[in-house]
C-alpha cells in the first residue's frame, strides 16, 4: 500500500517560496501543515480545522517540530476565516476534506477571498473505487466542476499513492 506523502506532493507539484503565505483548511492533526510550514520556512502557514481535538494534536505537532512560522485557527471553512485577510494568501490545502463538505462550493468561495491573484488551490482527495477511506467519497469530476463554477481554473490534475488523487486549481 502505497500512502501519498504530503512533503513529497507539495515539493512535486507546486512552485513554493519560502516566503509564501499558505492556509490548510481542515487541517486535522497537522501532517500537511507541518510539512507545509518546514518548506515555507520564511513565510506563514495557517491551519484552519472545525474541531479542537485535532487542533491539539496539530499544536503539540508544530511544537515538537519547533516550527514558529504555523498558527492554528478553530474555524469552519465553508464560511469566513477569522485572521485571513482577503487576497493575502498564496496558496489554499485541501486534502481530505471535500468529501466531508455539503457546501463545496462555499469552502471554494472562500479560498478564492483569501488567494491572491494566480494563488493555487492543491485538492488531495479518496479516489471513489478504493476500498479504504470514507465510504462516501467525492469525484474529481465533481470538484473540478465545483473549483470552475466558483472562479477557478484546473492547472494540474494527477494520482497520488494508490488511494488519492490531486487537483490543483488556479485563481485568475
Amino acid at each position: 500500500m502505497v500512502f501519498a506523502s504530503p512533503k513529497q506532493i507539495l515539493l512535486d507539484h507546486l512552485e513554493l517560496k519560502r516566503d509564501m503565505a499558505a492556509a490548510d483548511f481542515g487541517c486535522g492533526s497537522g501532517e500537511w501543515a507541518v510539512a507545509l510550514a518546514r518548506i515555507l520556512e520564511h513565510g506563514k502557514v495557517w491551519g484552519i480545522d472545525l474541531l479542537e481535538e485535532p487542533l491539539s494534536a496539530a499544536r503539540s505537532r508544530a511544537r515538537v517540530a519547533g516550527l514558529e512560522n504555523l498558527e492554528f485557527i478553530r474555524a469552519d471553512a465553508e464560511k469566513e476565516i477569522p485572521r485571513l485577510k482577503p487576497e493575502s494568501l498564496d496558496l489554499v490545502l485541501m486534502t481530505n476534506l471535500l468529501f466531508q463538505i455539503d457546501d463545496k462550493a462555499a469552502i471554494f468561495a472562500e479560498a478564492k477571498k483569501v488567494l491572491k491573484s494566480k494563488g493555487k488551490v492543491l485538492v488531495i482527495d479518496w479516489q471513489e473505487k478504493t476500498k479504504l477511506g470514507p465510504e462516501k467519497k467525492v469525484s474529481p469530476e465533481e470538484v473540478k466542476e465545483t473549483a470552475q463554477k466558483t472562479g477557478f481554473e484546473l492547472i494540474n490534475e494527477f494520482k497520488t499513492g494508490n488511494f488519492h488523487y490531486g487537483l490543483i486549481f488556479a485563481k485568475p
